[in-house]
């Protein structure tokens, strides 16, 4: 049996610490006993990036905040969805997981960080969409294990209703704020309702082969001007 391998270590500000292992091939990056991303499940980091790209397909130099970097995966799917002239922001807060793409995991980065269609900030996302005013075209968020701050505290205000207040003021008309969950979460559904996004929820397998456990994706559309609900789909 090979056995997990403890390759570094990480303190998120104001919150836990990260820790990243290494399983043989695998990596996967473990809160406490959580273990919250790894190279074997990636199909709903994919998911969240692909559809979100199609929706706002046919948008001219669309521009998108993802939030955070994690292993890569919404990134990496979102570069190959998009044209040219596409530009995305990636705000990561804890500077060892940019260390770990670009080291012990630079195989699996391959290179994306480097795609001059990236913008790297290390801030936090929340900060970003609050000084944004009709930025970008889609806002992705994966940065907890759902609507909650598991891994921080502070990042239950992105969930707030005064936080979605201000991811929708952050978005282009007709953008989407899109947020990755482990678990379903009705409460939040009608938060999203009720800051007056129009809200598609979607039912997405964690394995790229359609297997593994159901995550949920929310995608909210900044829905001035249209009639507002919550529709809910799985897969």
């Amino acid at each position: 049996m090979i056995p997990r391998e403890l390759i570094g270590s990480a303190q998120v500000p104001g919150g836990e610490e990260l820790r990243l292992f290494r399983h043989g091939r695998d990596f996967m990056i473990v809160l406490d006993r959580n273990e919250l991303m790894s190279t074997r499940m990636r199909g709903s980091e994919e998911a969240l990036a692909t559809m979100s790209c199609a929706r706002i397909a046919g948008r001219k130099r669309p521009h998108l905040l993802v939030g955070g970097y994690g292993m890569g995966f919404t990134l990496r799917a979102a570069l190959a969805a998009l044209a040219a002239d596409a530009t995305i922001t990636v705000a990561e807060l804890v500077p060892e997981i940019i260390d770990w793409a670009h080291g012990p995991m630079a195989e699996l980065t391959a290179g994306c960080l480097g795609d001059p269609r990236v913008r790297l900030v290390q801030d936090d996302v929340a900060a970003i969409i609050r000084a944004a005013a009709g930025t970008y075209d889609a806002i992705l968020l994966d940065v907890d294990n759902g609507p909650d701050g598991l891994v921080r505290t502070a990042n239950d205000q992105l969930y707030s209703a005064r936080g979605l207040k201000a991811a929708r003021n952050a978005l282009r008309p007709g953008g989407v704020l899109a947020v990755w969950s482990a678990h379903k979460d009705t409460a939040f559904a009608r938060r999203l309702d009720n800051a007056g996004f129009a809200v598609d929820e979607v039912a997405v397998r964690a394995r790229a082969n359609g297997k593994g456990a159901k995550h949920v994706i929310w995608f909210a559309t900044h829905a001035q001007g249209q009639a507002l609900g919550l529709r809910q789909a799985g897969l």
